[in-house]
């Protein structure tokens, strides 16, 4: 039998929690991930994504997510019979989960302390400007290109401290995408539908209802937007 690949410790996970920021949030889950299932290239699936923003959305803290797939990856290499490679993020979803009930009883939750945003306040202003100036004169869009020209010109304001910034593109983004689902047709909400649970179904039984509900919503969002060419609002998505 070959060498299994290094589980990383899970001890100094918890290390720089307080460093942790919104920003770093996405890469330190592939990253961790990737070194955790042992092999060289891996690139998340759109519903990886849909459920690592579903877990930032619901303030699951960094370390959990990671201590999380942690935890999955040592339970894997201890079968016997492995009979496929992990190949989705949503396999560690249970962990995880399981991870951040107990850190939440751990310890009282409490807001994380503003940090340095890796992107400039001309950069911001720039990002809310092309959000808005993408959908301006599109049918439905006008009142969301109006609110994110105001945010835009107060982007000096919301530079100081960007997680309200970032709750009310979140909100922002939600109707962008109902009025997308809006102009979708019958079979493209079936195929998105249709992909989505051929994604899920061998990981369902790892997740509650509820974890299953906020992926599916994360997701089929997530994919309306990209069809119709529509802007990412969130910050994260700064270039």
């Amino acid at each position: 039998m070959g060498a299994q690949p290094e589980t990383p410790d899970r001890e100094p996970v918890d290390a720089g929690l307080e460093g942790w920021n919104y920003f770093n949030y996405f890469t330190e889950v592939e990253d961790h991930f990737r070194r955790a299932r042992g092999t060289g290239l891996f690139l998340m699936s759109s519903v990886d994504w849909a459920l690592v923003e579903t877990w930032k959305n619901s303030g699951i803290p960094l370390a959990a997510v990671l201590r999380g797939i942690d935890a999955a990856f040592e339970k894997w290499h201890s079968r016997k019979r492995k009979l496929r490679m992990v190949n989705s993020v949503s396999y560690c979803s249970q962990a995880v989960a399981e991870e951040a009930q107990r850190m939440a009883g751990a310890a009282p939750a409490c807001r994380l302390k503003p940090v340095e945003a890796p992107f400039t306040l001309e950069e911001l202003r720039g990002h809310l400007e092309a959000c808005a100036a993408a959908l301006r004169g599109r049918p439905g869009y006008d009142e969301l290109a109006s609110s994110l020209e105001r945010l835009a010109s107060e982007a000096e304001q919301h530079y100081t401290d960007l997680e309200p910034l970032e709750q009310r593109l979140t909100a922002l983004e939600e109707k962008m995408a109902a009025v997308s689902k809006a102009s979708q047709t019958e079979e493209q909400l079936v195929e998105a539908r249709r992909e989505l649970d051929a994604t899920l179904r061998p990981y369902r039984h790892k997740m509650s209802a509820e974890q299953i509900a906020m992926l599916e919503r994360q997701y089929l969002d997530r994919r309306l937007l990209e069809s119709a060419g529509l802007p990412r609002l969130s910050l994260f998505y700064i270039k």
